[in-house]
């Protein structure tokens, strides 16, 4: 199943792709401009880190991307140890109803505040690709009120919906290929160590500076 098949699923008729646009080579990263209130202020987008932080970092994931569960200890690390940066989660799910799975449970978890904790323990799992009460364990273990999350499921899925199909069209209309894809102020860049994360921090701050 690929990106498009997803937004084909998810996407209600008539749903119009996000206006993003401007992809421009820059290094290892590519310079790209973002409409900021689609992507990187949807308020119903999870958020962490430094809500005034001077970088933002909208993260597009999917728990059943090794890439992404391999990046994702250096993401944490980078947005604790900077202390400036503000991270959005854009929960992208391309890989299988797993993967969609996987981001209504987080999402749903918002509800009660636990989607990072959700997060965090969907991308410990070494697949969702696993029996289904397997991954509700997982997510019991984050210190989930289960039967809060059942009702914020049943009684949020419009929203939830609506969320999933706005980050898929707006990576769709970006031109993202795949699994991890952040933009770092004005550049896009795909799977990083905390190296390179900490690299593609210092390029936006810079950018931000020469302005």
């Amino acid at each position: 199943m690929n990106r498009r098949t997803v937004l084909v699923r998810l996407a209600a008729s008539g749903f119009a792709l996000a206006s993003v646009q401007g992809l421009i080579g820059f290094g290892s990263a590519r310079a790209v401009e973002t409409d900021s209130n689609t992507v990187l202020n949807d308020p119903e987008a999870p958020t962490a880190g430094n809500p005034k932080g001077d970088v933002t970092i909208a993260a597009f994931l999917d728990y059943n991307c090794p890439f992404c569960k391999k990046a994702a200890p250096d993401l944490r690390r980078i947005v604790k140890t900077d202390g400036r940066i503000r991270l959005v989660y854009k929960d992208w799910p391309i890989l299988g109803d797993a993967s969609v799975y996987g981001a209504q449970l987080a999402l749903g978890a918002h509800y009660q505040g636990k989607y990072e904790a959700v997060h965090h323990a969907l991308m410990g799992l070494p697949s969702l690709r696993i029996p289904k009460d397997k991954v509700l364990q997982a997510v019991q273990a984050a210190g989930v009120d289960m039967a809060r999350l059942q009702a914020d499921l049943d009684a949020r899925a419009d929203a939830i919906t609506a969320l999933l199909r706005r980050n898929l069209a707006q990576a769709d209309a970006i031109g993202l290929e795949g699994t991890p894809a952040y933009l770092v102020g004005p550049f896009r860049t795909s799977a990083l160590n905390y190296a390179g994360f900490k690299q593609v921090v210092a390029d936006a701050r810079a950018r931000q500076a020469a302005k």
